[in-house]
């Protein structure tokens, strides 16, 4: 068996999202786990409670894939779990849906080209801005958006003069097929991992 689907039946077994596999130098085996996020109902007076994955979970999903890396017989020398970190992947729609808002890094497969319309380099495949969810299309298929401006960050203890212009937002739209990647912006947040951080101003 393959070594993603074992995690993978492994972490969802137990009843976690897996979130990332990642194999570094020196043997290192290092499985990403969350708890499964489903949207708020409509009529619900409160979002659900954020979940976080401690140790306790940690621990109980190292030792079940311990076990059933051994029945397999994959190679590796060392397995670390954990939870993600700030700059978490997003894996698919209802990840997009669960972080619909927030500031990403957007790794396309090709470059833009012709779809940019002269706005930004037709060789640019990475973007950061603010994730955003489009009205489906004519064939009811989702796609998403990326907004962002190229306007430079203000310097610390600077204030930006109310007569200057604004820059102007840019955006381009996207199908989840084409990117390469996507993971939440290393963005350090005082709201919490349920917060919508804001958008750096940077458009790279």
């Amino acid at each position: 068996m393959a070594l993603a689907q074992i995690v993978e039946e492994t972490v969802t077994g137990l009843g976690y999202d897996l979130v990332e596999i990642e194999r570094s130098a020196g043997g290192l085996l290092r499985i990403t786990i969350d708890w499964p996020w489903s949207p708020s109902p409509v009529a619900a007076p409160q979002p659900p409670k954020e979940l976080f994955v401690t140790v306790e979970d940690c621990e109980k999903v190292t030792r079940q894939l311990l076990f059933a890396l051994e029945v397999d017989a994959v190679e590796y020398k060392r397995l670390e779990v954990s939870s993600p970190g700030i700059d978490r992947p997003l894996r698919g729609l209802a990840d997009f849906e669960r972080f619909a808002g927030s500031v990403v890094d957007v790794t396309l497969k090709a470059a833009v080209g012709a779809a940019a319309q002269g706005l930004v380099n037709a060789n640019r495949k990475k973007f950061r801005g603010a994730l955003e969810r489009l009205p489906p299309d004519g064939d009811g298929a989702v796609r998403w958006q990326i907004v962002w401006s190229d306007a430079p960050p203000p310097k610390p203890g600077r204030k930006v003069s109310s007569k200057r212009p604004p820059v102007p937002l840019q955006a381009l739209g996207f199908a989840l097929d084409e990117v390469r990647e996507v993971r939440l912006a290393p963005i350090v947040s005082f709201k919490g991992r349920g917060g919508k951080p804001a958008d750096d101003g940077s458009g790279h």
